[in-house]
């Protein structure tokens, strides 16, 4: 890739993102914007998968609201991310957890990782 292009990407992405793997429950404060006025609304639930590329990195977080399966894909270094807070790891064996999406209750769950 060209040296230009890599330098223009560095630039825009986060001097320290957040830590967390496939997975991980986790806290995403993301900006809203509603009108003139701006607000962090909290999203929460599983890691599906993290598609690593530089700047554009992106993760998909998975929650069920209201008995129903609520998926969100959150670019890593974009501004509207506030902060990702990590609830509790978990243990997996896969990178995409795409099976998840055909579970439900109690056999959607990912069991935490104990150190």
């Amino acid at each position: 890739m060209n040296e230009i292009i890599k330098k223009i990407e560095a630039e825009q992405c986060k001097e320290n993102p957040p830590v967390f793997h496939t997975g991980d429950t986790v806290k995403v404060y993301g900006k809203v914007k509603e009108g003139n006025r701006e607000r962090i609304q909290v999203f929460e639930g599983t890691v599906l998968k993290i598609q690593n590329g530089g700047n554009r990195t992106t993760f998909t977080v998975r929650k069920t609201s209201n008995g129903i399966g609520v998926e969100k894909t959150w670019p890593l270094h974009s501004p509207n991310v506030e902060k990702v807070e990590v609830i509790r790891r978990g243990k997996v064996r896969r990178a995409k957890l795409n099976y998840l999406r055909n579970r439900v209750g109690k056999k959607a769950k990912v069991k935490e990782l104990v150190k």
